[in-house]
């Protein structure tokens, strides 16, 4: 009986001084930076941009996580995420510093970093190790409540 692939295709997505892991297939598209519409970067949510005719929230994970990020510039991409919760089906983008990168995760390579002490309420789940990486496993789900209320407050 053949076994069971248990890997994960997944992205690791550069912020400035830290790296997310997400699955793959929670990624629409990775886009150009375009400065942000109606918003404040001053804030974690970034404002909207037109992706696909729609009008979709770009959020600032280093801000959201409390973290100072830095400036936009040339290398600066907006990861757009599917969204997990469908109720209203709309995606929403991240910025990155630069291009996402394809890994396959397996609990062979996949470590818990228990040292790692998350800024409380942060959308972190935990930070982990993969051989010679460590990247932050983001909480999607906080993210689109954060942004369910931030949205529902304009």
């Amino acid at each position: 009986m053949a076994s069971v692939s248990e890997d994960i295709y997944s992205l690791l997505v550069p912020l400035e001084k830290e790296r997310l892991v997400v699955p793959r297939s929670c990624v629409a598209e990775v886009v150009r930076y375009s400065v942000p519409t109606g918003g404040d970067t001053d804030r974690w949510l970034c404002g909207t941009l037109v992706w696909k005719n729609l009008d979709i929230p770009i959020v600032s994970f280093e801000r959201l996580c409390g973290m100072s990020p830095p400036a936009p510039g040339g290398r600066t991409r907006i990861v757009v995420f599917n969204p997990l919760s469908r109720n209203d089906g709309t995606p929403y983008g991240i910025l990155a510093e630069g291009f996402p990168q394809m890994v396959r995760v397996s609990r062979e390579v996949l470590e818990v970093d228990q040292s790692y002490q998350m800024p409380p309420d942060s959308p972190i789940i935990c930070r982990v190790r993969m051989l010679h990486e460590q990247a932050l496993i983001p909480d999607l789900e906080m993210i689109e409540q954060h942004l369910c209320t931030a949205l529902a407050g304009l």
